[in-house]
């Protein structure tokens, strides 16, 4: 019944009336369509969301991503970053698939961030459920590897600008690091999404992220989703686990 109310639901709900549940999206951390269907089975009615990202999408294609979301709601993590027609014509495509969540880089700039907002808009108009969110810094960088790449800023001054960015070309959110959800929050108000990856349960590994959080840390922060991967799909009982972080962010 929860997944239900997610599915049918506008996003556009005060995120204050989403339960911890409805705020949980699992990385499906998996190569197959067979493997990702048995996670999906297993954690039905368990969590909000189940994020598809680029490498599934690749080896499963668009039906794949059809069938999964007869069983939870899907994000679809594919994070566009091209010249702007090249990304319009990209979204329209993706789009027939009606995902809940899409995105794409904030850092394909304001041509391209109104390219994909109209895109979604007119899917929007045409019946569609699809929000677009914009990726501000990825977690895996931190400030030396931004440094690396020509940005004298740090993360969170660039996630807050990319933020404001999107905001104005007509995107519905972002995703972002915890560390800068409050600010990105305070300054873009409540209804504008911030979707944060690197969340991990107390006392779990980092792994291959730089910027972490643990659930609870992260709604204080202002966080309306949290992404959370290995720790559920590799654990022993991805249920258990599951309903684990939920407890936590309750």
């Amino acid at each position: 019944m929860i997944l239900r109310i997610i599915r049918e639901s506008p996003l556009s709900a005060s995120t204050l009336t989403l339960t911890p549940r409805e705020r949980l999206v699992v990385a499906l951390d998996v190569p197959t369509a067979k493997e990702a269907m048995a996670m999906a089975d297993r954690l039905s009615g368990r969590v909000g969301m189940l994020k598809v990202g680029l490498e599934l999408f690749c080896a499963e294609g668009p039906a794949f991503v059809k069938a999964l979301q007869e069983r939870v709601p899907v994000f679809l993590d594919l994070k566009l970053h091209d010249i702007p027609t090249t990304v319009r014509r990209a979204m329209e495509a993706v789009l027939k698939l009606d995902p809940r969540l899409i995105n794409v880089h904030a850092q394909g700039g304001p041509a391209m961030l109104e390219a994909a907002a109209e895109a979604t808009r007119a899917h929007k108009a045409a019946g569609g459920r699809t929000e677009l969110l914009a990726v501000t810094v990825l977690t895996s960088l931190d400030r030396e590897a931004l440094a690396a790449l020509g940005h004298a800023a740090k993360p969170e001054d660039l996630a807050l600008a990319y933020a404001k960015l999107a905001q104005q070309a007509g995107c519905s959110g972002v995703v972002c690091s915890a560390w800068e959800a409050s600010a990105i929050r305070e300054a873009c108000g409540e209804a504008f999404y911030r979707l944060t990856p690197g969340i991990r349960p107390s006392g779990a590994a980092t792994q291959d992220q730089a910027r972490v959080m643990t659930p609870a840390q992260a709604l204080k922060q202002g966080s309306t989703w949290l992404v959370v991967g290995r720790p559920i799909t590799h654990a022993a009982d991805p249920a258990a686990a599951a309903e684990a972080i939920v407890a936590e962010m309750a």
